[in-house]
């Protein structure tokens, strides 16, 4: 049998072996055979270590370019461990606005805009940006951004502006940037925009009449909710949204919350002998049960935000649905003596100036029933 004795000769293991390259840089080459670098600071009495990678990854002169950082932060006060954890949780841009969208899209109330909000970043915005830490997007990167779409599209492309510079403010607040985003010098540095008027084109209120006309020749949903809009004055997406729990029949009033509304302030609209037969007429069209009195073809929706503007177009109209509003607006101010206070609740305009606004707190709504009712009759003129 063969035995074996404790009292032989012993290999002594392999011990690391540190080498030094100055300025507190060491290279730790451990038994196993890997190494890795570190870098040591003397600071007010306290000697710390930090590494700095492992010398398979991270060169010398890379090594030392990390070791002049630490020192750095360490004589500034910072702590380059804790410096280096935030640095590595810094989002990419895709990721940020994800973040962004998903706080702030909760107090948003135009479903118009939670859709475009993340398609036009997806769009213009991901391609270039989306990859890219926050903490390394640049002016020129942005800059670049917009130019493609800067005189092609510029509604699009100051929205697009908008909401790169929203990411970036809030990765700023958030410890991700060390300053704001450059927009206004962006903005600059950009060739300027065609001028616009900002104004919606309206149809003169003399050929509502005989537009009406021609809209009840046939029959839909589309053209009833125009006819509707026209006759209320309302916002098309006020429109399009209207669900059969907010109408009263009865009272003739139509009763918008104020989650649907652009002030966000309940609205009520009082209903003329017409818009109320367009509801009625409504409720025997209805389909599947569905909630909105103006559906649209896909289950439990509303109709869309383009039909009315593709209505207007294929009635060869170069006016928007949203222009009647002004042709309302003008009716009231050239043909009637209705106070413009009234006038301005029939549209749910805010009132520009708050002492006045403090005692206005009714909603005008009998003198605004007058008012309604003769629209209503110069509309039907040429009926």
């Amino acid at each position: 049998m063969e035995t074996t004795s404790n009292t032989g000769p012993k290999t002594k293991p392999q011990s690391s072996r540190r080498i030094s390259f100055g300025d507190g840089l060491f290279r730790y080459e451990r038994p196993g055979g890997t190494s890795s670098w570190v870098c040591r600071v003397q600071h007010k009495g306290n000697r710390r270590d930090f590494g700095l990678g492992s010398c398979k990854t991270v060169g010398l002169d890379e090594a030392r370019e990390r070791a002049q950082v630490v020192r750095r932060q360490v004589e500034q006060g910072y702590d380059p461990q804790f410096e280096r954890r935030k640095v590595e949780a810094v989002p990419n841009f895709k990721d940020a606005a994800q973040k962004v969208f998903d706080i702030h899209s909760k107090t948003w109330r135009n479903g118009k805009h939670h859709g475009q909000w993340m398609r036009t970043m997806e769009m213009y915005a991901f391609p270039q940006l989306g990859k890219m830490r926050v903490d390394r997007i640049t002016g020129p990167m942005i800059r670049d951004v917009l130019m493609e779409i800067w005189l092609a599209k510029p509604e699009t492309a100051r929205r697009v502006r908008q909401r790169i510079g929203m990411v970036l403010d809030w990765a700023y607040a958030s410890g991700y940037r060390e300053n704001e985003a450059p927009m206004r010098a962006i903005t600059k540095g950009l060739p300027r925009q065609p001028r616009r008027d900002g104004h919606y084109p309206a149809m003169p209120y003399e050929k509502v009449p005989k537009f009406i006309q021609r809209l009840r020749a046939r029959e839909s949903f589309s053209r009833l909710a125009l006819e509707f809009a026209i006759y209320t004055a309302a916002r098309s997406g006020e429109v399009r949204g209207m669900t059969w729990d907010e109408v009263d029949l009865e009272s003739g009033l139509w009763t918008l919350p104020k989650a649907r509304m652009k002030a966000f302030r309940e609205h009520v609209v009082p209903l003329s002998p017409r818009p109320l037969r367009i509801i009625r007429r409504c409720a025997q069209l209805r389909l599947r049960e569905s909630p909105y009195v103006f559906p649209g073809f896909k289950n439990n929706r509303p109709l869309s935000d383009m039909t009315l503007s593709k209505l207007m177009k294929e009635m060869l109209q170069p006016y928007t649905p949203h222009g009647f509003r002004s042709s309302f607006r003008d009716w009231v101010s050239e043909e009637t003596n209705h106070p413009s206070d009234v006038a301005e609740a029939a549209l749910a305009h805010m009132v520009a100036n708050k002492t006045e606004a403090a005692y206005r707190r009714g909603n005008l709504l009998e003198k605004r029933r007058v008012m309604m009712a003769e629209w209503a009759a110069y509309c039907d003129r040429d009926s």
